[in-house]
């Protein structure tokens, strides 16, 4: 079959085009991120806009716990341009570490731009769902039959956050026991809260291996999401903005035991816990209730610096105007990130 001159010249350009094509996208920076799991559906928008901006940039988003997110740098030694975590202490404990002899640290600094606090999160459908309230919540999840979540405390942040609360609520309560009930007498040895000169110390075993049905346990806290949903579990310890961001029902916590008040900072420092983790390199295994602040950073190894940096810069500028679903803002000083350095 004959071919006119004019179609073999339009097949032609279609070809060329679609090499076109398929160059430019080669070309492509991809510039791999790694969020704290709360900050994913953010992040989505986020990553939508700086790309419309620049084309020229592909952002891979892969999400994790905030020290699984840190680890994919210091333990697993892969390349990542940024890091983002739910707890900004965590960057210092991991990363102000040497990389190797004679190349510096993981990183220097790390800027803050978020805040939020731990909410307890259910269904219509959980147990309890129609008489809990904010006065009567703790005693809710201390019933036998009702199932609780939170994520790995030696994974995700909000995991030992969600113990910290456990633990500030029985003295805020003046409740004797309640630890034990909602958390701690699910675990065989049963997990402690031990108080001393004022301090309250809970030391965790290295796996959280829940001995009964009543506690479910998740590598992090959007895991439970699905859980939560399916009526696996009843209620579960995640940050407010992912129970509004998921449509969730959600008890509002006292500010002197949520973690999301900077003028209760010194009631959140009476509790510590002690994380029995072993198996990597140190990751400061005490940690110290505190305001929650998210971080991020750029490893002294990104791949794409210069491009990591432009986009520390564009989540700044898309956190400052706030959005719902997403934790609040926080405005650090424009030259935060030159400021929280190692040897300040």
């Amino acid at each position: 079959m004959n071919r006119s001159p004019a179609l073999a010249v339009l097949v032609l350009a279609v070809f060329a085009a679609s090499a076109g094509c398929t160059d430019t996208g080669s070309e492509r920076t991809t510039l791999m991120v790694i969020p704290a799991g709360s900050l994913l559906a953010p992040l989505e928008d986020i990553e939508a806009a700086f790309e419309s901006q620049h084309p020229e940039i592909d952002v891979r988003i892969e999400g994790h716990g905030s020290i699984q997110a840190i680890r994919q740098v210091t333990d697993l030694g892969r390349e990542v341009d940024v890091v983002l975590v739910a707890d900004a202490s965590l960057i210092p404990d991991m990363m102000y570490l040497p990389m190797s002899e004679g190349e510096g640290n993981y990183t220097d600094w790390y800027v803050p731009f978020a805040g939020n606090e731990v909410v307890v999160a259910y269904t219509g459908r959980s147990a309890g769902a129609d008489e809990i309230t904010a006065e009567n919540w703790y005693r809710v999840l201390s019933r036998p039959g009702v199932r609780v979540g939170f994520s790995n405390p030696m994974l995700d942040a909000c995991g030992y956050r969600a113990i910290m609360v456990t633990a500030l609520a029985e003295e805020h309560y003046g409740e004797p026991g309640l630890f034990e009930a909602v958390i701690g007498g699910s675990f065989n040895p049963p997990i402690t809260a031990v108080r001393t000169d004022g301090i309250t110390t809970i030391a965790l075993p290295e796996r959280m291996r829940p001995a009964d049905e009543k506690v479910a346990v998740r590598d992090g806290s959007i895991y439970l999401l699905s859980l939560l949903d399916a009526g696996g579990i009843d209620y579960a310890f995640e940050y407010r903005s992912v129970a509004e961001e998921h449509g969730l029902r959600w008890i509002d916590l006292p500010p002197p035991i949520n973690l999301g008040s900077a003028e209760h900072a010194d009631d959140y420092r009476r509790v510590h816990v002690n994380l029995g983790f072993q198996r990597f390199r140190s990751i400061g295994s005490e940690r110290i209730g505190q305001p929650i602040v998210y971080a991020m950073t750029v490893p002294r190894n990104a791949p794409h610096p210069d491009e990591a940096r432009m986009f520390v810069d564009f989540v700044l500028d898309a956190f400052r105007e706030g959005k719902a679903g997403w934790p609040d803002p926080v405005r650090p000083d424009p030259e935060a990130a030159t400021v929280y350095h190692a040897t300040d």
